[in-house]
């Protein structure tokens, strides 16, 4: 996978199947923390997705939207469970609005799903854990 470093934001590769080992920024030397969403920009959003060789959840959110504050927690928790399995990352669409334009974003949030570099499904609105779930095991099933 490919993820940029939240301190210096030098863009990493990383082995996924090694996440659990705490990789660290090849440019500073700081953890890149995968057990959590990562946050992505306009600026690295395709080099993540297209640089992945698994699922790769996005969340299209904003930091006013209510339902998108409730899924935070939910996506935390997902990040850490499907962590080496499927990488999932946050764009803030008020920062952001080259990506959010370029996908069609028009309801936060939403959540893509990106396999093999192309968008795979998507989910919009707070929806339950387990469509989450469900959904990225769909995209692992289907990239094995």
């Amino acid at each position: 996978i490919t993820v940029a470093c939240p301190f210096c934001s030098k863009l990493n590769r990383i082995d996924a199947a090694r996440t659990r080992d705490r990789p660290k920024c090849g440019e500073c030397g700081k953890p890149i923390l995968l057990d959590r969403p990562v946050k992505v920009s306009d600026n690295d959003l395709e080099r993540v997705v297209k640089g992945s060789d698994i699922p790769v959840l996005v969340d299209f959110y904003a930091d006013w939207c209510g339902p998108c504050k409730a899924m935070a927690p939910v996506l935390d928790d997902v990040a850490n469970r499907y962590m080496g399995r499927a990488l999932v990352a946050k764009l803030d669409t008020d920062q952001n609005p080259t990506m959010a334009v370029r996908y069609g974003i028009r309801g936060i949030p939403t959540l893509i799903v990106f396999r093999d570099g192309g968008e795979y499904r998507r989910l919009v609105g707070a929806v339950p854990r387990a469509d989450i779930e469900r959904l990225l095991d769909e995209a692992i099933a289907g990239s094995s």
